[in-house]
């Protein structure tokens, strides 16, 4: 990656951006595998550090949080006590603003009150005021929002009832979620004026899967470690705010909320993550693989 010129840096970046995995990317742009997936490694790194500098000061009148599944290395069933925390199911938790369809927190962990904690106290860290809050009815989402956001927030769910007993485990094996036969919207705090709804961000986890080929459903493609696949979720939300140009909105989504002036390109992207992301490790150091463990789309 030292050698390879900015052209090529910039070739294999757009590649990964449009949703091919790291061995197709490498055969389109002729850049040696592991090539790729090192510079892929750290402009994901400089895009987390861009989204903790850029995402701060939010004004936004509505928020929609959901969890989407995915799996580092190998399928839950298969992992073993010792490898618990950095294998298996790794849920990749999105606070998208409503109205400005901008991704304003993520976060990668499991679908535990330790995860939803962690989630919601660094959206509250990037959000001025109580926006309302639409969430699933995960139930940790209740306990987390009233602690980081007070017992003012206005916090609405919207369960829904799903054609199968087992939606977690379903998931796995499913192409597409099951069917939807029931309903239901209750409200848990506050007095939510508008309308309670996750639809927006369900639709987000599907640009998600376009958008990176690690999380398309039944694939080989996925994440062999954990680093890898918080930096590609790092990228993809770098890309979707910055340069992506969302079709309702006919700008991006962080210029719709305010923090850029302008779209992105990749070139600018990938010179401003390269320019802030730490130095290439030859190992994970144990802090940073415990912080991934917990969370991560941002401070920790």
């Amino acid at each position: 990656m030292n050698v390879l010129s900015r052209e090529k840096q910039i070739e294999v970046i757009a590649a990964l951006c449009e949703g091919v995995g790291i061995r197709t990317a490498a055969r389109l742009t002729g850049v040696n595998r592991g090539t790729v997936g090192s510079l892929a490694y750290r402009v994901g790194m400089g895009c987390m550090e861009l989204h903790d500098r850029m995402m701060v000061g939010v004004r936004t009148e509505r928020l929609e949080l959901d969890e989407a599944w995915s799996f580092v290395a190998k399928k839950q069933k298969n992992v073993k006590k010792h490898e618990i925390a950095v294998k298996g199911d790794q849920y990749i938790f999105i606070g998208m603003a409503g109205t400005q369809k901008t991704i304003v927190s993520w976060g990668v962990g499991k679908r535990n009150t330790e995860s939803t904690m962690d989630f919601l106290h660094d959206l509250r860290s990037r959000v001025i005021g109580q926006p309302e809050i639409s969430t699933d009815g995960f139930h940790p989402y209740r306990m987390a929002i009233r602690d980081a956001f007070g017992d003012g927030a206005s916090h609405g769910v919207i369960v829904k009832t799903y054609s199968v007993t087992n939606l977690a485990r379903d998931a796995v094996t499913r192409y597409s979620p099951a069917q939807v036969v029931a309903v239901s919207r209750e409200v848990v705090t506050g007095d939510p004026e508008q309308y309670v709804s996750t639809s927006y961000v369900e639709r987000q986890n599907l640009s998600l899967r376009m958008g990176s080929r690690r999380f398309t459903r039944l694939t080989n493609g996925f994440s062999k470690k954990l680093d890898n696949h918080v930096a590609a979720v790092a990228l993809y939300v770098a890309h979707y705010n910055l340069c992506r140009v969302h079709e309702a909105l006919r700008t991006t989504p962080a210029k719709a909320i305010g923090i850029a002036d302008r779209a992105w390109s990749i070139a600018q992207l990938v010179d401003a993550a390269l320019a802030v992301a730490p130095a290439l490790p030859t190992e994970t150091p144990p802090d940073r693989r415990r912080k991934f463990t917990v969370i991560h789309g941002g401070k920790s």
